[in-house]
């Protein structure tokens, strides 16, 4: 279900939903959940199912469970659009939440910051805690270690025969993490990874890291 990296002397612990938890901070970080995606489809005739609304705020809450943190970071697109009805349900969620929420705001988050100040949401454009960095977009930094979503990172990986398996995955270098879409219904992008990188794919329940050494 899980699976420790260590980066910078800190412990970051990757969960198989697609969070990733720092523990010397209790910080739960969380990318590209893109909450109102499957209600913007659905209204226009995308045969979405209705359960996908539901699953979003269930993998949301059981991952806030398993680690309680202090701190919740969402790295970007928490929402895909303009408001729909599933902020109602966004904001039901959120009161049931004792961690204090940040937002780092991505290309998707058009919603006013109003709204996500009324409940008492954090926005920034960016975080910086000690020598990390967090960001929506991937972004090199002298002298910071990168924290970032927005690609909707993958690999393919090559079984017997001709099978090719499409994994979502934690893409990790000496200076950056893409983090993986949290959402239920956000699609994947392939990256090629080298030597040089350290790859995490989820698979179901499971995550585990790929030798990349063939």
């Amino acid at each position: 279900m899980t699976e420790t990296i260590r980066i910078e002397n800190n412990t970051f612990i990757m969960h198989c939903y697609g969070a990733l938890f720092w523990k010397e901070k209790s910080f739960l970080i969380i990318s590209d959940v893109h909450l109102g995606k499957v209600s913007h489809f659905r209204k226009h005739g995308a045969a979405v199912p209705q359960s996908a609304i539901h699953k979003n705020f269930e993998l949301l809450s059981d991952v806030i469970d398993y680690f309680k943190p202090d701190h919740v970071c969402f790295l970007g697109d928490l929402f895909h659009s303009s408001i729909n009805n599933e902020w109602q349900l966004f904001e039901n969620w959120v009161a049931t939440i004792n961690s204090q929420i940040l937002l780092v705001i991505g290309n998707h988050d058009i919603i006013s910051p109003v709204k996500y100040e009324a409940l008492h949401i954090k926005l920034a454009s960016e975080i910086i805690i000690d020598n990390f960095l967090f960001t929506h977009h991937p972004e090199e930094r002298e002298k910071f270690y990168n924290f970032s979503g927005h690609i909707h990172p993958a690999i393919k990986l090559k079984g017997s025969g001709r099978q090719i398996l499409k994994l979502a995955c934690f893409f990790c270098s000496k200076t950056q993490m893409i983090l993986p879409a949290f959402g239920e219904f956000t699609g994947t992008y392939t990256l090629q990874p080298t030597k040089e990188h350290q790859v995490f794919v989820i698979a179901k329940d499971e995550i585990f890291k790929v030798n990349l050494s063939e």
